[in-house]
């Protein structure tokens, strides 16, 4: 007899709206939380002086398995010659996304709550006591592609220091976008405030599966180059 869970099984169809900012952060900001994250046998991709991070607000709308948003941060990692991104730090206001996310996938998932400000601002807050900002950013979607585009990757995660690889595939309508952020100093991302991203694209209206398409278990055990 099949167990039941809090969230659906992989993979999982996903609709919405997507905004990733591009951060080169100096080696010695790098926090212990990221370097923690990277599996075994992976190092952070250096470039010059500086690692290769990522930061995203995401909103999963109507037609995904679940609908709720999420902020995260990842950092572009390299093993056995090949470039993915380790997710280190992740938040959303869905405890069965964050359940899911955990036991399907590695991903760290906590919970946080989420707001829209005026001037189309978007904050997120710690759960909890207290309810500590994470982070603001304000979006500006400047230009879009008229045509929708395909995309693969790998996700890259520790699951018992064993690396977990998940796989990611859909299509978005991208755009060049500009992100104003703030971050809170004291909080988990405390390592960007002060810094600004490199540039930012939205992924506008995409359809993705994350997760396995052919098996009811989730990604590989990843032993290979």
């Amino acid at each position: 007899m099949q167990a039941e869970h809090s969230y659906p099984p992989e993979p999982w169809p996903l609709r919405g709206q997507a905004h990733v900012s591009l951060w080169r952060v100096p080696a010695g900001r790098l926090p212990a939380a990221v370097q923690r994250a990277v599996p075994r046998g992976a190092t952070p991709f250096r470039f010059g002086g500086s690692f290769l991070l990522a930061t995203a607000w995401v909103s999963y709308q109507r037609g995904s398995v679940l609908e709720y948003e999420e902020l995260m941060c990842t950092v572009l990692v390299r093993r056995g010659g090949r470039l993915f991104p380790t997710i280190s730090h992740i938040w959303v206001d869905s405890a069965a996304s964050r359940d899911g996310g955990r036991a399907l996938w590695a991903i760290p998932k906590e919970l946080a709550s989420f707001e829209v400000l005026p001037g189309a601002r978007l904050r997120a807050r710690e759960a909890g006591p207290g309810e500590a900002v994470l982070a603001e950013a304000g979006i500006d979607v400047l230009a879009t592609l008229p045509l929708r585009v395909p995309f693969a990757l790998g996700v890259l995660q520790s699951r018992s220091s064993t690396p977990q690889l998940s796989r990611v595939r859909g299509t978005a309508r991208p755009a060049l976008s500009r992100a104003r952020w703030s971050v809170e100093h004291a909080g988990p991302l405390g390592f960007l405030s002060g810094l600004r991203p490199l540039g930012t694209v939205s992924m506008r209206d995409f359809r993705m599966w994350f997760g396995a398409l052919d098996t009811p278990n989730t990604s590989e055990r990843f032993a290979g180059p």
